[in-house]
Order: C-alpha cells, then sequence, then structure tokens
C-alpha cells in the first residue's frame, strides 16, 4: 500500500505554527520510555521531545522505564516494579497539575495496565487532558482480550493518535476514533551516501536492526541466509541488537553451519547505527509483529533495499515490489529467493532505493511537526 499520511486526517487541519503554539502558553509534558536501550517506542519519545524543545516549546518528561533506584533492586523482580512504579505515580501527578496537556506515549499488554492506564486515570483527576499515542503492534491481540479494561480508560482520553492506517483501522474495528501521525525519522542522520556500499572482499551483507526477541522472527533471518548462501557463496547477516534470544540463535547458526556467516554485533548506539545502514547491501525485518517500524524508515532514508514480512502496518508504509520487498511471515524460503533476487538483479535494487527516498521524505520533522502542533492546539485544555 503505501499510502501517505494525508493532513486531511485531522478535522482540524494542519495549520498550526510554533509561534501560534508559544502564544497559547501551551506546557507540553511527555510520558513514555527513553534510550536505553533504542527500540522504536524510545527513539519516538526520545526525538519528540528534542525536536518540540528545539523549537522553544516548554516540554516536561516523565520516564516510563527509569533507572532503579537503588541499582540493585534490580535483581528482584516483584520487589523492583514497586520500587519503579511508586515513584514513577508521583512523578506523573505532579506533571499532570504543571501542564496544559499530556502527550502519552502508550503500548500493548502489562505496559499499559502499569504505566499507561495510571496516567490517564491521575490527569482525569487533575482535569488535565491526555493524547494518546498509542504504539503497540500487537494492539488487535491485546484488545481481543482486554478491552473491556481498556476500553474506560481510552474513553477519558481527548485524542487517541496512532502512527499508521493499520492502527487506525484495528481502534475503529472496537469503535474508536483515532488519528494519524506517522513516526518520524531524522533525514539528517539517515540518509544515502552512494559508494559506501563499495567492499573489497566483494561481500553482500545482509542486516537486522531488530532486538533478540521472540516476536522478531530471526530464525527465519538466519535460515534464509542459509538458504541463500548456496547461490550467493560472499554472503554475510550482520544482526545489531541485544535480547534473550541471543543464545539460542547462536545455536541455530551453528546448526544450519553459517555460524562464520552470521555476526552478532550487539547494540549499537548514535553514529554506529548510520554506518550500519550504509554498509549493508540490504535490511531484512523478518518479524511476525509489527506497527511501523522505525528500522524501515531508517533503512529507506539510508538507501537500503528492504526486505520485510508482510505483517501488521508494514504493508501500509511500503508496497511490494516498489519500495520494499514483501514476503509471508516465517516464511524462509521466499525471503531467501528475495535475497537472491536482490543479489542478481541490480535494476531491481535501484528502483526500491530510489523509490523509498521518495517515500520517506513524508516522514522527516518539516511534514510531521505541523500535525503535532496542530493537535496539541486544538485541544481544549485548562488554563
Amino acid at each position: 500500500m503505501g499510502n501517505p499520511v494525508s493532513c486531511k486526517t485531522f478535522e482540524q487541519g494542519c495549520d498550526a505554527s510554533v509561534s501560534q503554539v508559544l502564544e497559547q502558553g501551551l506546557v507540553i509534558g511527555i510520558v513514555g520510555p527513553l534510550p536505553p536501550p533504542a527500540g522504536g517506542m524510545a527513539t519516538q519519545t526520545r526525538q519528540l521531545v528534542d525536536l518540540l524543545s528545539d523549537e522553544v516549546l516548554e516540554v516536561h518528561i516523565v520516564q516510563t522505564n527509569a533507572p532503579y533506584t537503588p541499582q540493585w533492586i534490580e535483581r528482584y523482580r516483584g520487589l523492583r516494579a514497586i520500587f519503579r512504579l511508586v515513584p514513577y505515580l508521583f512523578k506523573v501527578w505532579a506533571l499532570a497539575g504543571k501542564v496544559n496537556v499530556i502527550h502519552l506515549m502508550a503500548n500493548s499488554g502489562w505496559s499499559w495496565q502499569l504505566f499507561s492506564a495510571p496516567v490517564i486515570w491521575i490527569a482525569w483527576a487533575r482535569k488535565t487532558p491526555v493524547i494518546v499515542n498509542y504504539r503497540g503492534g500487537e494492539a488487535p491481540q491485546y484488545f481481543s482480550r482486554a478491552i473491556s479494561r481498556v476500553r474506560p480508560t481510552l474513553n477519558r482520553a481527548v485524542k487517541i493518535i496512532v502512527p499508521s492506517h493499520y492502527l487506525e483501522k484495528v481502534f475503529a474495528e472496537y469503535g474508536f476514533h483515532s488519528e494519524v501521525i506517522p513516526n518520524i525519522v531524522n533525514l539528517e542522520r539517515f540518509k544515502w551516501m552512494p559508494g559506501t556500499r563499495d567492499k573489497p572482499d566483494g561481500r553482500f551483507t545482509l542486516i537486522v536492526t531488530r532486538n533478540l526477541e521472540a516476536i522478531y522472527g530471526l530464525p527465519t533471518a538466519i535460515k534464509a541466509l542459509a538458504l541463500a548462501a548456496v547461490e550467493v557463496p560472499n554472503i554475510q547477516l550482520c544482526i545489531a541488537g541485544t535480547g534473550p534470544e541471543q543464545v539460542p540463535l547462536q545455536s541455530l547458526c551453528r546448526d544450519l553451519a553459517v555460524a562464520d556467516k552470521v555476526h552478532f554485533v550487539g547494540r549499537l548506539g548514535p553514529g554506529e547505527i548510520e554506518k550500519f545502514y550504509q554498509s549493508a547491501d540490504v535490511m531484512l525485518n523478518p518479524t511476525t509483529v509489527d506497527n511501523m517500524p522505525n528500522s524501515i524508515l531508517e533503512a529507506l532514508a539510508s538507501g537500503v533495499p528492504v526486505i520485510s514480512t508482510d505483517v501488521g502496518g508494514v504493508p501500509y508504509i511500503v508496497e511490494h515490489e516498489k519500495t520494499a520487498l514483501l514476503v509471508p511471515v516465517n516464511n524462509a524460503e521466499e525471503m531467501a529467493r528475495q535475497i537472491i533476487r536482490l543479489y542478481n538483479d541490480h535494476e531491481m535494487r535501484e528502483k526500491l532505493i530510489l523509490s523509498g527516498l521518495e517515500e520517506v521524505t513524508q516522514y522527516g520533522w518539516s511534514k510531521v511537526k505541523p500535525r503535532w502542533l496542530s493537535t496539541y492546539s486544538a485541544v481544549q485544555f485548562k488554563p
């Protein structure tokens, strides 16, 4: 599909400016996770806080994943939850008393119950409007089993904002009106630099930039590499991320006799991740659940062709054979076929690069900023 997100999504239009928001005296509170780790929602929270602050807007942040105090408490699961949650609730209470509107970065499952729902109820008690920015790719599964608990809380939000038309559709199925404001990609950090992939050894480099967790389907990428290596002997796969699945994934590499072709490079920070994309010939996104992955947007902006599973919101942001190649979930054979195709078909690789660069421009801050400003401006906040 790859449909552009139109300003017409918003009833209030996209004409608000920074000066208009400043004239309103709007103070914005943002509640969400921050890196590390640099997951999708944490990265988006960090970017939004920094970009809004750069616009000379007054922004206050309450972090949902703040470090444990004292640090040793992290070793005790039940106890550490209390040590994080109690200070968090006090901070949210204080935040609701000093801002005009709260922008809540929300996710599915236990994260919703522990960190999102309390924000909405505390803000409701303090008469502070909350914009719920819901980002969970597992929303259909979560709503199917928990909507009776979620609905009363969501009804107290003044707006529901989602990053994709996929989630807009999910919310509509449960009777909720939502509006679409896409993820932000830093087009100054992630950019195409022709010539950086010319390798003296002729290596054909695949990358994955997802955490090593079961939902992200890393075994599919490794199996696809093993199959593709029969026809592409100079192939390698570099995986950037950490997580609980690393040992099983390394074992799988040994079982498939590709341990020498798969490199686990760990978590990469700013400056490193940009170079990682520049080193890649193709990015794989083998995930089993997804909404609007930052990794795809970053790859497109970096001029890296993408092969992704066609799950969740992915077909809403890229189009098969135009801006990416899409394959069924858990289908290593089809992913391998597309890897071999891109290795042999230079014209297709060039087409994906150029189309991807054009598509990703709509996710730059200059395009997304007026949408957020219009949303904040339209909220009837307390004086």
